[in-house]
């Protein structure tokens, strides 16, 4: 690898900013127009079931796409095939924005998905072209506790831009978006170059995910995060059913009891970054997963039950959520290190792609198991919690360091 002069010191805000935003094109795709989704349905006549396919279809556009873009960062450099990306994300953005029924938004998100999906896996990598070792674990948890934000506040100026503009105006915000960092992505330096040991043919780049499928560290690390997620998506899918529908929860509490979850996974993000350097990403890691692992038994065990009403589930899904800031960035940390560098977007893609696959597997596993209870939503957090804990916990010799 040929690294820009900027690599491995102490980066400019604007490179953070960039990247931060880069991450976060997953939760402002989505966050932003979740307020509009009844009154997208209505005009477009396509019913609730239409709007949440367009949910559905972006995670699989999100989720397979990103296998697409790693092996393609690692061949081309990060900054070309991130820009391609943020190209179809702006032309999915505009087709949202112009969409005439349902089935034209489901479309326009897959291709918006397919470019944003470019971003959030070559960031990643980026993170690991620019930091070595237990300090790109803290920069990816710095990073990821602050675009946290983007779910608290997505859906409020989601609901503003609806109030004041129509939902069409969200999309053409997401445009607005695109457009500047794509600009803020010219004025940062490429990460990476490939060397002449490194000028692979595309092909070979797409072989790759061969030697990474056996590599048990990578594989572990992209499991435990693919199996919290399916618990992630369960919980985004089924809680507002579970409080509001079952527990009778006005919308506005609601509101605030998904809030306290993010604020939960910004403080754990927090105490990762400072604990990270003495304790090290396995151990925090494997902590994380033992405490997704207690809260989702809690969750399941209450949610049969009833013991505590809805309290009794709020508490135990607070814990499950909170766990995301120790387990997240440790599980993409410690694959991104076990691997060589060479290597990071095509790591960055199977982590990507084994969480978004799980947070499909999550959300329709809740969706098929639905009886009107939180009954399927303890199940499913109890599951997801105990397969991270498992594969977290599995040793992985004899490449433990850790």
């Amino acid at each position: 690898m040929i690294a820009s002069p900027a690599s491995k010191t102490v980066q400019p805000l604007r490179v953070l900013i960039v990247l931060c935003t880069l991450m976060g094109f997953a939760s402002i795709s989505t966050d932003f127009y979740l307020p509009a989704m009844p009154i997208m349905a209505t005009a477009l006549r396509g019913g609730p079931g239409a709007m949440e396919l367009t949910i559905s279809g972006y995670l699989v556009g999100f989720s397979l796409g990103q296998l697409f873009w790693g092996p393609v960062g690692d061949r081309y450099g990060r900054r070309g095939p991130i820009g391609f990306g943020i190209g179809l994300f702006l032309i999915g953005s505009i087709g949202c924005a112009l969409a005439r029924s349902a089935m034209d938004i489901v479309v326009w998100r897959v291709v918006q998905a397919l470019g944003a999906c470019a971003g959030v896996v070559l960031s990643r990598a980026m993170v690991r072209d620019l930091y070595g070792g237990e300090r790109a674990t803290q920069m990816l948890s710095t990073l990821i506790m602050v675009m946290a934000v983007a779910p608290l506040l997505g859906p409020i100026l989601g609901a503003q831009v609806l109030i004041h503009a129509g939902w069409r105006a969200i999309f053409w915000l997401l445009v607005v978006i695109g457009v500047a960092t794509g600009v803020g992505l010219a004025t940062i330096p490429e990460t990476y170059r490939p060397g002449p040991e490194g000028a692979a043919s595309l092909g070979a780049s797409f072989l790759a995910y061969g030697p990474l499928l056996r590599n048990r560290r990578v594989l572990f690390s992209a499991a435990t995060g693919g199996f919290y997620y399916v618990g992630v998506y369960a919980y985004i899918a089924a809680s507002p059913f579970a409080f509001i529908t079952y527990h009778h929860v006005p919308a506005s509490l609601y509101g605030l009891l998904f809030a306290a979850g993010i604020v939960g996974i910004m403080a754990m993000n927090l105490v990762n970054v400072r604990l990270g350097p003495r304790f090290g990403g396995l151990r925090i890691m494997r902590a994380g997963a033992l405490i997704a692992a207690a809260g989702g038994l809690v969750f399941c065990l209450f949610a049969r039950t009833g013991f505590g009403g809805l309290w009794g589930l709020v508490a135990p899904s607070f814990v499950f959520i909170s766990a995301s800031g120790l387990i997240v960035a440790n599980s993409i940390g410690r694959a991104l290190q076990s691997a060589p560098a060479a290597q990071a977007g095509s790591v960055s893609a199977l982590i990507g792609a084994a969480q978004y696959g799980g947070g499909i597997a999550g959300s329709a596993m809740v969706g098929a198991l639905s009886d009107g209870t939180p009954g399927p939503l303890g199940w499913g957090l109890a599951l997801a919690g105990l397969g991270a804990a498992f594969f977290a916990w599995a040793p992985q010799r004899p490449l433990e360091t850790g």
